[in-house]
Parts: C-alpha cells; structure tokens; sequence
C-alpha cells in the first residue's frame, strides 16, 4: 500500500512530574519546530515530555538555562506535558506545563532548576 506509515503513541516518560495537579489545566502553546536541533532535541521524530521550554514571538522554542540570560529564551515558559510528533513539521500545538510540581532531575537532557528568580518569572512551577 503505497504511503502506509506507521504512528505510535502514548504520554511518553512522565517521572518528570512531581504531581498531578496541572495536568488538566496545561494551556495549549505553538511549539516552533525549526528552533529546535533534530539531533539534540528530536532524533527519533519526537519532542520528548518534559522538554523546558521559553516562549517568543509568540512560539515556544528551546529553553536556554544559561544563568545569566534573563530575556527571551533565557526564561523558562514551561516543560512540554507529553511526547510530540514534530518529523517534518513546521509549527506545532502542544500542551504546556506552566505550573505545578516538576522533578527537576527527570526532566529530560541536561536541567538544573534555575537559580535566577527572572528566569522563573513566567511560570509557578515548584521544582521538587
């Protein structure tokens, strides 16, 4: 059958959460697929739950957790609620986490919880 493809889904790896208070009430967000690096963020075709992510021009796109950058990526929207399907897309809606209980040693990749209150200011996310 020409064009059959293969789709798996499910919530993905959820240990990230440190409680399941704002599960219902994530906000849906455009996640800007170009930002992100297919190799670092998505190598098997999925943004994983979890990702952090900040929020500009209106797109969700890598969080930067340099301590000293407190402006556009530098502050911490949210984490990504579960795993995204972004293979050859462009823009994508997606369920953002912006407040609740987080582990922050679950989070995928490489997160420390931030130090700088700045970079905290858009969510109320309490890191466990």
């Amino acid at each position: 059958m020409p064009r059959l493809r293969t789709e798996t889904y499910g919530s993905g790896n959820l240990t990230w959460l440190g409680s399941g208070h704002a599960i219902g009430n994530a906000r849906t967000e455009t996640v800007s697929v170009a930002a992100f690096t297919k190799a670092t963020h998505f190598p098997d075709g999925y943004l994983r739950s979890g990702q952090p992510v900040a929020k500009v021009g209106g797109v969700l796109v890598p969080y930067d957790a340099t301590e000293g950058t407190v402006t556009g990526p530098g502050i911490l929207a949210g984490h990504i609620l579960f795993d995204l399907q972004v293979e050859g897309q462009t823009n994508v809606a997606a369920p953002l986490l912006d407040h609740g209980r987080v582990v922050a040693s679950k989070v995928p990749g490489v997160f420390v919880k931030p130090a700088a209150a700045a970079k905290l200011s858009a969510t109320t996310i309490v890191y466990v």
